[in-house]
């Protein structure tokens, strides 16, 4: 977002309340659905250029076909780090690390920049448009834009998880291993059965497993003999409590503790594994939605809709975790059509002015979001948000006035591609 908005010169800051730029990009999560259905590459522009970046350095993988995601691409997070780093430097984003957005300055409905907390103290930075990339919604909803919070129908929130990389593996017998028994994948009353759940089987009746999932979420990673692994669960995280935050890494690590026992005890090839390095925070996968101009349904995924304002289209399956149970996991596939479209109108909050919000905290149902929530389609949602806010500050107008039919020339013009 913060690149695609320094068009023409323009004045941006990106402020993180990290010390590094990249959010869920180095947690070690792999990168999924850049590729379409059938193969073909849909999500471009600038998320494909940061990739490129990383692939010239060695640290970042292709995009591989997969079954259930589209496509993974596995990247070195700390490389990602650098390099976000230099871009920034590149376009001349002034960047402000180690501050929280605390709250939002507002005259009638137009948002007129942020309130931060930093070592500094309390500060004011003022802005003609600002873009919320929190994952959250966080300064949505105190500028006092209207959300709503998990899936209102059930009260949930879709689990956290704390991802983690292993090293040291003979990847040889770990993947003869996996193969061997690719054919007892299957789904049993909602809950996965897939990679090693033959021996997840036998640690839970041995007392050596208690995580709400009964197989293994592994990938191969950048080197041979690494991998990474998503497979803690841990329910009912509320992204916006620090309470429950703390609780969940809590958790999260001990759960991290019984996976490593798990592989040394049970796995091929992972007696000797090593745990490289853990994700620097908890997974989220969902906390606050804006209600924007338009709300995404399930149905625009699966009947392929593309709608006149599109921004970007994708092709990950609808992914809910824990809504029929703990351990369940559901997956649903575009249905007609190759990919869907993400509007304009869901990047808009309603109520507010001069405010845009990409990534997770988009304008759309539960279950839809758990399709647009994986970080290809929310880098796209940045790239758009910043051409988005670029064309309203130079025009003279709020996002909400920008013509989409311009935007999506722009967008189009910086190699995105839109169906």
């Amino acid at each position: 977002a913060a690149q695609a908005a320094t068009a023409d010169g323009l004045k941006v800051m990106i402020v993180e309340s990290r010390g590094y730029l990249g959010g869920n990009l180095t947690i070690g999560l792999p990168i999924l659905s850049y590729l379409g259905r059938k193969g073909n590459q849909i999500i471009k522009g600038l998320p494909q250029k940061f990739i490129d970046r990383l692939r010239e350095r060695g640290a970042a993988s292709d995009h591989r076909p997969c079954q259930l995601h589209v496509s993974l691409t596995i990247i070195n997070p700390d490389e990602a780090k650098r390099v976000a780093f230099e871009i920034m430097e590149k376009c001349g984003v002034e960047v402000l690390l180690y501050t929280f957005t605390v709250d939002a300055i507002r005259e009638g409905n137009e948002v007129k920049g942020v309130i931060v907390e930093s070592k500094a103290g309390r500060e004011a930075i003022l802005a003609k448009c600002v873009i919320d990339c929190t994952g959250d919604g966080d300064y949505a909803a105190r500028a006092g834009a209207p959300t709503e919070f998990g899936n209102p129908r059930t009260g949930r929130v879709q689990p956290s998880t704390l991802f983690f990389h292993i090293n040291n593996v003979d990847s040889r017998l770990l993947e003869r291993d996996v193969e061997s028994k690719l054919h007892t994948f299957r789904k049993i009353d909602g809950v996965s059965h897939r990679a090693l759940h033959w021996h997840v089987l036998k640690a839970v009746e041995n007392g050596d497993w208690d995580i709400s999932r009964r197989s293994v979420n592994i990938y191969k990673g950048v080197r041979d003999d690494e991998w990474a692994v998503n497979t803690t669960r841990i329910a009912r995280v509320d992204a916006t409590s620090s309470e429950d935050l703390t609780r969940g890494e809590i958790e999260g690590r001990r759960q991290v503790k019984m996976v490593m026992d798990f592989f040394h005890k049970y796995v091929p090839g992972c007696k000797n594994a090593t745990l490289k390095c853990t994700g620097s925070t908890l997974g989220i996968r969902e906390s606050r939605h804006i209600l924007g101009d338009y709300v995404l349904q399930v149905d625009d995924l699966l009947n392929g809709v593309v709608s006149d304002d599109a921004v970007l289209v994708a092709s990950n399956s609808v992914d809910v975790h824990g809504r029929l149970s703990d351990n369940s996991t559901e997956y649903i596939t575009v249905q007609n059509g190759r990919w869907y479209g993400v509007p304009y109108r869901t990047l808009v909050p309603q109520v507010v002015d001069n405010l845009l919000v990409a990534g997770r905290a988009l304008s759309a149902t539960s279950d839809a979001a758990g399709a647009v929530r994986v970080m290809p389609p929310c880098m796209a949602m940045g790239q758009a948000a910043g051409v988005a806010a670029a064309l309203a500050v130079k025009g003279g107008t709020t996002p909400r006035k920008v013509d989409p039919l311009h935007l999506r020339k722009v967008l189009l013009e910086n190699g995105v591609f839109l169906g």
